[in-house]
């Protein structure tokens, strides 16, 4: 993983506008080169600011931008969002649960975040299922970003004790 910069804007607009992908992330309304172009600021803010972003997964092997992971406030809450998105070719081979595993690490013993949450459309079942395999605890259906989604949330006690069993 790495930050993003500036230059990653063409890149990102090409991941977020594929239709396969787009539609889990709130479709054309929110995809367009606009949008994501503010999007891309607000992760840009988030490095200096909180300290950590979202940031671009790069495969080892090909050095290829694969797609985005990392921790944001969650829209207008104060939250702390655990967020992932990977280019279709990427998809069903454990990446997006590897990434958020490391960000959940991450956020509670480097960042010292207390609670850790997440968000998805219902019909994306993948992203739900790798908050369930992180331990990520369903707790309502709420909107965010405009749009119905699964709400998931962590705290710092529960991944500790499920990840550094006695």
């Amino acid at each position: 993983m790495r930050k993003l910069t500036h230059d990653d804007l063409d890149w990102l607009i090409a991941l977020r506008t594929d239709p396969d992908v787009s539609k889990y992330l709130g479709g054309t309304r929110l995809q367009n080169p606009e949008k994501i172009a503010a999007r891309l600021e607000m992760y840009l803010k988030c490095y200096g600011k909180l300290g950590f972003g979202t940031c671009g997964m790069i495969w080892k092997e090909s050095g290829e931008m694969i797609g985005f992971s990392g921790l944001q406030p969650l829209e207008d809450t104060g939250e702390i969002e655990l967020g992932y998105s990977l280019a279709k070719a990427y998809w069903r081979r454990g990446i997006g649960y590897e990434c958020a595993s490391a960000w959940l690490k991450y956020g509670f013993e480097t960042a010292g975040l207390e609670r850790i949450v997440a968000v998805a459309v219902p019909e994306n079942t993948g992203s739900w299922r790798i908050m369930e395999k992180c331990g990520m605890q369903y707790e309502k259906n709420e909107l965010h970003y405009g749009m119905d989604v699964v709400y998931y949330a962590i705290s710092k006690s529960k991944w500790l004790s499920d990840n550094n069993p006695r």
